[in-house]
């Protein structure tokens, strides 16, 4: 399971970084990337963090001393997934329906291809927080179970 999770974070850092895409408005160009948002990179950050998690647990998953430790690990990358993907679904939202409160406008329309790609990375977000947040529920058990017998 951690392998898939892995592949899923790996997933969502790939098609995080390789979004982009160019809108002309009025002679005028822009270009959206993920970088342009702080809640993007950040969302990058945790998810390369957790696939670098998820392959150093792999290998080490024989070493006893490790295994002590991966419990209080996995409560960690638990929670930074599911604070950087809240983070980067509330900008996403922002950035397809915009806010009429502050003024701001949908960017969905003007920059399709990156929201398609924002849309994709997110979805692979959710499915390695999800993943890992079962993977922690496991952890939990094997180490609760021999306590509650």
């Amino acid at each position: 399971m951690r392998f898939v999770a892995m592949a899923a974070s790996v997933a969502a850092v790939v098609v995080i970084v390789t979004t982009h895409d160019t809108a002309h408005v009025l002679n005028l160009t822009f270009t959206a990337k993920y970088n342009n948002t702080p809640a993007f990179v950040y969302f990058m950050i945790v998810e390369a963090i957790a696939g670098l998690y998820s392959l150093i647990t792999l290998i080490l998953s024989t070493k006893n001393w490790f295994r002590r430790i991966v419990i209080i690990l996995d409560v960690v990358m638990t929670v930074l997934l599911a604070s950087s993907i809240s983070a980067a679904l509330a900008i996403g939202d922002v950035g397809k329906k915009g806010n009429d409160d502050a003024g701001w406008l949908p960017i969905c329309g003007q920059v399709p291809k990156f929201c398609d790609h924002v849309t994709g990375a997110l979805i692979a977000g959710v499915a390695s927080a999800i993943l890992y947040f079962t993977i922690l529920l496991y952890s939990l058990y094997t180490v609760l179970d021999p306590i509650l017998m």
